[in-house]
């Protein structure tokens, strides 16, 4: 067995009242960047980690950093949180508030769309952890709310979805002001290119740990492309909403997201959309409502989706085929998490099958493409059922593994 499954919370070097408390959470034993990248990180060195989202990289970065914290001056946290979104950013406090609070130190969630006044007077009263959005902690910093010369950690969390949404010069910009003392974590599902930038400019002998050997997969998720009828795509998305559990489901754009959910209620289906041109309540309900159950559909566009931390869900639905391979494992992998196996459903049009056939071959599958409609019986359990490996498109190739395990509870 390897270390990383053999470690405890103890073992790797974790206080004994956070080890309780995550047992008192339910949480036992570390994920593979926690074991990884903990002991690096409890020894002072600058860490880089690379893991997807939901590989448990909160707990990687937030119990060295609640660990090794000290109190606050009003306006100047001690630690700093950078991240690309205000969903990754509410999801990221709920889970340091409670390891923050059993220590009787606070955090604060800095974004957008949200009250400044309320902000401004969390950090007035002082703040030892801040989880911030770059444009909004930049307009506090003009505006001299908050002061990053006491800052002595540093984590940037999902730094490649910081550089797919233009973020890097904002994050060069809060980093180039932070105490010259301090040590900076970084995660992410990539560590080269424009993230390969980052670590060179503010990161000194990085440890280096990669949760996610070899290159980024989907061969922990259950595939099916269906040919469907563009005036049956709701309908069908409707029946495999009502044959499942929580399903996220992908459009292209918030015109297409906002009427894919309206048309889903009209069929019977609690269904909610998020994007970007939502206020931040609206957003926040529609997350509520998603992770309650009570709304079992999620209609997003893709750069809401990026950062969203959601267990268990059930189904990705590709309402509309994604752009690229890359795109495609990202979106595929809500419904993959740490570990788990997954059922991924792609909706193709009949002049979209060489678009996807080219995200199937640069994503490393071969799966077949099968017409269907919203009546048949297949739709009823797409997961039970299988294509006819005979059918995959490309020649002298084996299908794509469709299940490498059961789905762990």
């Amino acid at each position: 067995m390897s270390l990383t499954e053999t470690a405890t919370f103890e073992s790797i070097g974790v206080d004994d009242d956070l080890v309780a408390l995550l047992q008192s959470q339910g949480i036992g034993s570390p994920f593979p960047i926690q074991a990884l990248t903990i002991p690096d990180a409890l020894d002072g060195r600058d860490v880089c980690g690379k893991a997807k989202t939901g590989s448990g990289k909160t707990l990687a970065f937030g119990l060295p950093m609640v660990q090794q914290l000290e109190k606050a001056r009003p306006k100047r946290p001690r630690a700093l949180v950078l991240v690309p979104t205000r969903e990754l950013a509410q999801q990221v406090t709920i889970v340091l508030e409670d390891l923050a609070g059993s220590r009787g130190f606070r955090t604060s969630a800095i974004y957008g769309g949200s009250s400044m006044g309320a902000q401004t007077k969390a950090l007035r009263s002082g703040v030892e952890i801040v989880i911030a959005t770059p444009g909004r902690l930049i307009d506090l910093i003009e505006r001299r709310e908050i002061f990053l010369d006491d800052v002595q950690m540093v984590t940037i969390d999902e730094a490649d979805q910081m550089a797919d949404m233009g973020f890097l010069p904002q994050v060069r910009r809060i980093m180039s002001g932070v105490s010259v003392e301090h040590q900076t974590l970084l995660f992410s599902a990539t560590l080269d290119g424009q993230v390969g930038t980052l670590v060179s400019a503010y990161m000194e002998d990085p440890a280096r740990h990669n949760a996610e050997p070899g290159e980024e997969t989907v061969e922990t998720m259950e595939h099916r492309f269906l040919k469907v009828h563009h005036m049956d795509k709701v309908k069908m998305a409707a029946a495999i909403a009502q044959a499942s559990g929580r399903i996220l489901l992908f459009t292209r754009t918030k015109a297409e997201c906002d009427r894919v959910a309206r048309e889903l209620q009209k069929l019977g289906v609690e269904a909610n959309p998020i994007h970007g041109d939502l206020h931040q309540r609206q957003r926040d309900r529609a997350l509520a409502g998603f992770a309650s159950g009570k709304s079992p559909v999620l209609v997003a566009t893709n750069v809401a989706a990026r950062g969203l931390h959601i267990d268990d869900v059930d189904v990705v639905v590709h309402y509309d085929p994604p752009d690229d391979p890359k795109t495609y494992v990202h979106r595929s992998g809500r419904t993959a998490r740490a570990g788990e196996s997954g059922l991924v459903v792609t909706f193709v049009e009949w002049d979209q099958v060489n678009e996807v056939l080219g995200i199937q071959r640069r994503a490393g599958l071969n799966v077949p493409i099968i017409k269907m409609f919203s009546n048949d019986d297949r739709v009823k359990d797409l997961a039970a059922w299988k294509p006819d490996p005979e059918l995959a498109p490309f020649r002298g190739k084996r299908s794509h593994p469709m299940s490498r395990g059961r789905r762990r509870r």
